[in-house]
């Protein structure tokens, strides 16, 4: 998968949990989840868990720390990807 195939398909894992909708439509790689997107830490842990199921992936505790913006997102999600073939 591209960074952009995980970017759109992110957006829809972000979208339940985002505040500022319209800001959702705009992000980018530099967009941070909880400055940008007005989501709560608690539903971090929902997004990741959101994650993980539709990649069929497993985050591990020090790469969910990493994943405060949509760039440490992608890498974690292309790394966990590239690690299951």
């Amino acid at each position: 998968m591209s960074r952009e195939e995980i970017l759109n398909e992110l957006k829809k894992v972000l979208a339940p949990y985002t505040v500022n909708k319209e800001m959702l439509n705009s992000i980018g790689e530099q967009t941070d989840l909880i400055k940008d997107l007005k989501i709560n830490s608690a539903n971090l842990v929902d997004i990741i868990i959101d994650a993980e199921a539709k990649y069929n992936i497993e985050i591990d505790n020090d790469n969910a720390e990493k994943m405060i913006n949509v760039a440490t997102c992608i890498n974690v999600i292309m790394e966990k990807l590239n690690q299951n073939k």
